[in-house]
């Protein structure tokens, strides 16, 4: 991970895509924890450092994640992202074109918690939850397609499900009909940018994360500068 913003109450990571933002049954270090040694370290703090965790990025998926330093910080992000205050703009990379260059995306999302996968529908099914995202293709090199996509709710895999549903499964996700996976064992999701007013100083934040290495994510940047 690399630090893109800090102040006194929150701290923005840039994730790799092996890493966890939570401790699971892995047993693998979470980032979590990596950055508060990070902060332990870099302000010599004695005892435990507080760190609040106020959303996630799948292990596979790359991009920017926010941390809270202070437990004011932490109850005011969280209420935030229950209510879409927080903006969020992924890259995703895709195989195939989308039908349309631009669109909204509306599904409902049955999530399976044995098998760690969400399922769309076209129609409200028992126990589904209303999914919405707005996507735009804004560059393709000679085998792949980039989409912006901007999440107007937050549902487990929401972006890999919906995209896949519209056939377009993310680069390197057999979860979700990739044909193969990424040798590093990522899928070409990148939570490129957020947007969001400080949750105590009330200043606008504009952060966007550097792109993952790799050929094809250079490939397309070049498309983009």
């Amino acid at each position: 991970m690399t630090v893109v913003y800090e102040d006194n109450h929150i701290i923005v990571v840039n994730k790799t895509a092996s890493e966890i933002v939570q401790g699971d049954k892995t047993g693998d270090t979470p980032l979590s924890e990596t950055v508060k040694m990070y902060l332990k370290e870099k302000y010599q703090k004695p005892g435990n450092v507080f760190l609040g965790v106020t959303h996630r990025l799948d292990r596979p998926v790359s991009g920017l994640v926010i941390f809270a330093k202070t437990s004011k910080a932490l109850t005011r992000l969280n209420d935030m992202f229950r209510t879409s205050d927080v903006k969020k703009t992924y890259w995703a990379i895709v195989k195939n074109a989308p039908a349309m260059p631009e669109g909204e995306l509306t599904h409902y999302l049955v999530r399976n918690e044995k098998q760690n996968k969400s399922y769309a529908y076209d129609h409200e099914v028992p126990n589904s939850k209303k999914a919405v995202l707005h996507y735009r293709l804004i560059g393709h090199s000679e085998n792949y397609f980039l989409l912006e996509v901007d999440l107007k709710t937050g549902r487990h895999h929401q972006i890999r499900c919906q995209l896949a549903k519209m056939g377009c499964p993310i680069k390197g996700d057999l979860k979700y009909g990739a044909p193969r996976s990424n040798p590093d064992g990522s899928i070409c999701l990148h939570a490129r940018r957020v947007k969001f007013t400080h949750p105590v100083s009330k200043e606008l934040i504009e952060l966007e994360a550097p792109l993952p290495d790799g050929n094809l994510w250079k490939g397309f940047k070049a498309t983009q500068d």
